[in-house]
């Protein structure tokens, strides 16, 4: 059956400008990290981002290591992309990204101009695309000079292969430096893409920390795993379930679910019960936040499994602002948790 999206789906979702661009996106954006490789049923996908886009989720974000097996998201999303949502290309936000290991040998990871540029060749044509919107190195490369991974940035932006430049997982120091060296080249920095949630919060520490980097170079945030990898729901409360990631080793290992961190994660179900809301979609609402706080977070990137996952996780874009005392008792259960995976990236 041919897809023709909800006409009013433009009404409730709210979008948001991206740092001091002229770009909006949703206040909530889908990723495609997990549940669109080979391992799901196409048709549980096409479902998933049928619903999304007629909710006004207008940000789809992958990576060319996305799967399994890697390279299987861009695919089948390009399968998607053709049978539903060509003639809406226009009303999409298409990202991808380059750093984490895809193929043999020196040139398949990392930072370098080589790797970078053939990545998104190689991406674009999994999607069918001429172009993505956004173009984001995945991770610092310590031992690629930081010139060279963003003057491929650049070259992607003015070759047409994408319309504008990110980063991810990228300290605040060297998002300064990165953000720099764009902007002499004439590109400059749109987005960054970090960790952050309630049990992951090193975007806050630092002077400056990760924000207001941002906030001085004129970029936004989106924050990706707000669910803190699925902990920041009410899936482990009563155990590990056996289709959890936990018990599937993917991104969450055991030791997160510390009997501190579970202790955290109840206390913080209690608020959002008080609240009206799931877990997850105050864990989501707390990441929002920031953007009324002149802190740049844009959009926050959650991943669905199904679409009554997605449905829930998406009311959190109209959930109700937070008082200071709710915030206040947010903070006793909300502090770092030692769950991030990405830490050593900070350290490149």
């Amino acid at each position: 059956m041919t897809y023709t999206p909800d006409q009013d789906r433009y009404d409730s979702m709210p979008y948001r400008r991206v740092g001091r661009s002229g770009l909006k996106l949703p206040a909530v954006s889908l990723g495609l990290w997990h549940n669109f490789g080979d391992d799901k049923p196409f048709e549980t996908q096409r479902a998933i981002l049928r619903r999304a886009f007629d909710l006004g989720v207008t940000h789809f974000d992958l990576a060319n290591n996305y799967g399994p097996p890697s390279g299987s998201a861009e695919t089948n999303f390009g399968r998607h992309l053709a049978e539903d949502f060509k003639p809406y290309r226009d009303e999409l936000i298409i990202s991808s990204k380059a750093g984490y290991r895809m193929w043999p040998g020196p040139y398949g990871e990392w930072g370098s101009r080589k790797y970078l540029l053939a990545s998104l060749d190689q991406s674009l044509e999994r999607m069918g695309l001429d172009y993505v919107d956004i173009f984001y190195s995945h991770r610092p490369d310590p031992d690629t000079p930081l010139e060279e991974t963003m003057g491929a940035l650049d070259t992607a932006v003015r070759s047409g292969r994408a319309l504008y430049a990110g980063i991810s997982s990228y300290s605040p120091e060297k998002t300064l430096e990165a953000a720099k060296i764009l902007a002499d080249l004439g590109t400059p920095l749109l987005i960054h893409q970090p960790s952050y949630s309630m049990l992951n919060r090193w975007t806050e520490n630092g002077d400056p920390n990760l924000f207001q980097a941002l906030e001085r170079v004129g970029a936004g945030a989106i924050a990706f795993s707000p669910l803190a990898q699925g902990l920041l729901t009410t899936r482990y409360l009563g155990g590990v379930p056996d289709d959890s990631r936990a018990a599937a080793g993917k991104s969450l290992a055991n030791s997160h679910l510390s009997p501190e961190n579970l202790a955290r994660i109840r206390g913080l179900n209690d608020i959002a019960a008080q609240r009206g809301q799931t877990l997850a979609q105050m864990a989501i609402t707390w990441v929002l936040r920031r953007q009324n706080k002149g802190i740049p977070v844009t959009s926050a990137l959650i991943g669905a499994s199904s679409v009554r996952q997605l449905e829930d996780n998406l009311a959190a874009a109209s959930g109700a602002e937070f008082t200071d005392a709710e915030l206040q008792r947010i903070d006793e259960f909300a502090v770092e948790s030692d769950i991030n995976l990405w830490a050593e990236a900070l350290q490149a």
